[in-house]
């Protein structure tokens, strides 16, 4: 009787479990030698491969891992963008007669109001594509947070310089690049706020600083600077 019961636990621990389409099938422990669910090894790079010591990734599917992967590629573009912002815009300002001054966290609020309109409705627009692009319509009835099964995180059709490699092994590699510039960035930009809030001045002033000299300019750039304000 004791080896019935024992060959028949076994059969049933060896039995196959088939689950539909629909259902969706949970990793409580995403993070391995071969990636994440949804989006492999892409982002994980030498020496530390696929890398999540908080355990985010435990307990999540392939859907999603990929929504994670759209907010860190969405946040680190804008990371990298206003970086380099606060640098350029404390150091040359050509517009509002060089009425924009100080510190760059103290920007926005010297801003016009007409400004901020443009702003909102070019970020609107923007987000607009970007959901329109790769996100399932709540209309559809399926639910909320949903990416579009065929979707690449981050890959909403804008290349104007047509920068995007067709080679599959050169686009794997600047997409890793964009990651990793992406993640630094959020990191830079995060210090340069708690910087100025704590100082209270501008990042890198290459005037007061003394880096506006003739002896630093090509082309006659520090005189573009110094008109600008």
């Amino acid at each position: 009787m004791k080896s019935v019961i024992g060959n028949t636990l076994s059969l049933a621990a060896k039995k196959p479990v088939f689950k539909s389409a629909s259902q969706r099938v949970v990793v409580t422990k995403a993070a391995s030698k071969d990636g994440f669910p949804g989006i492999g090894t892409s982002g994980s790079c030498a020496p530390l491969g696929p890398w999540d010591p908080l355990n985010i990734s435990s307990n999540r599917d392939a859907e999603g891992m990929k929504l994670f992967r759209e907010a860190e590629l969405t946040h680190g573009r804008v990371a990298m963008v206003a970086s380099v912002g606060f640098i350029v815009g404390e150091n040359f300002n050509p517009f509002f007669d060089g009425e924009i001054k100080g510190p760059a966290i103290g920007h926005f609020q010297q801003l016009p109001t007409q400004f901020w309109v443009v702003v909102l409705a070019a970020v609107g627009i923007a987000e607009f594509a970007r959901l329109t692009t790769g996100w399932v319509s709540p209309a559809e009835g399926k639910g909320f947070w949903k990416l579009q099964d065929d979707y690449v995180p981050g890959s909403i059709g804008w290349d104007p310089l047509g920068l995007k490699p067709t080679d599959a092994a050169e686009l794997e590699t600047m997409q890793l690049r964009e990651l990793n510039n992406g993640r630094l960035a959020m990191f830079a930009i995060a210090g340069e706020i708690v910087q100025e809030l704590v100082t209270g001045k501008e990042l890198f002033n290459l005037e007061d600083d003394g880096l506006l000299n003739d002896a630093n300019c090509v082309g006659g750039i520090c005189d573009i600077l110094e008109s600008s304000g």
